[in-house]
């Protein structure tokens, strides 16, 4: 509810603020409406939706061929939470759809498929199967992309749910108030501290770089440490045989400057 009004705010803001150019709207199934797509229209913006694997999106999966299938490979493996495993490839494949038939929304533009394979947790090595099973993902759009471009493209949009997840996993999770002004301020301290825990990761080495700020915090911030006063210093006395470590020292060597 309200999500057409919000992307319209949204894209009168970026223009406002300088954007030149095409500009591409991406978004989860939980926005996909009609509204939503025919204000993208009106404001020529393109879009990109994930939409929700009813029968009719089904009917149309069944309609493209076997042979259009394009196998693709992730740079980086994804995280896979419905099997609980990490994905490194994939299939993808377009078709034609037209979306909210019967509507003063309705529009027909690409529909494009990503399909993995689906595992039996239950199978036992050596146990092959008789056919593959197939999850579908697929999205609607208008992008003049080319096929794996447009894909890559909005596959993209699982960054901004991650860091999304991450908030409200963090300080996030106190929102919202019943006072605007909090709301904002909160939302803004919020961004300040995910930033900062962000590059704190990256200058403490490769594995915080990409591991969650649950636990950065846990490993790196909120450290248990016995606090001495000697020749109006204060020092900290860091646990013994701390696994981190190597970590904390280089990420205080990188935002301190030798002492003279």
């Amino acid at each position: 509810r309200g999500a057409a009004s919000l992307a319209v705010e949204a894209i009168t803001t970026a223009k406002a603020a300088g954007a030149v150019g095409e500009v591409l709207l991406r978004a989860d199934s939980a926005f996909y409406a009609g509204k939503l797509i025919s204000a993208c229209r009106r404001h020529e913006v393109r879009f990109s939706i994930t939409v929700p694997i009813t029968a009719a999106i089904r009917t149309a999966i069944a309609t493209i061929d076997e042979q259009a299938w394009t196998a693709i490979r992730y740079r980086h493996a994804v995280w896979d939470d419905q099997e609980q495993r990490w994905i490194s490839d994939a299939q993808i494949a377009e078709t034609s759809y037209t979306a909210f038939a019967g509507t003063r929304h309705e529009i027909t533009c690409r529909l494009i498929v990503r399909r993995v394979k689906r595992l039996n947790p239950k199978a036992t090595r050596g146990q092959d199967e008789l056919f593959t099973l197939w999850r579908y993902h697929a999205f609607l759009t208008d992008s003049r992309h080319l096929l794996i471009q447009a894909e890559q493209q909005h596959r993209g949009h699982a960054i901004i749910e991650q860091a999304l997840a991450a908030l409200i996993d963090g300080p996030l999770a106190h929102l919202p108030s019943g006072a605007f002004n909090a709301n904002a301020a909160w939302l803004a301290l919020a961004a300040l501290a995910h930033n900062l825990t962000r590059a704190t990761g990256a200058l403490a080495s490769a594995g915080h770089a990409r591991a969650r700020p649950a636990t950065i915090r846990a490993q790196l911030i909120c450290i248990a440490a016995r606090i001495a006063h000697r020749a109006r210093k204060i020092i900290l006395h860091l646990p013994v045989d701390w696994p981190w470590q190597p970590a904390w020292q280089q990420l205080f060597t990188a935002v301190h400057t030798t002492p003279a």
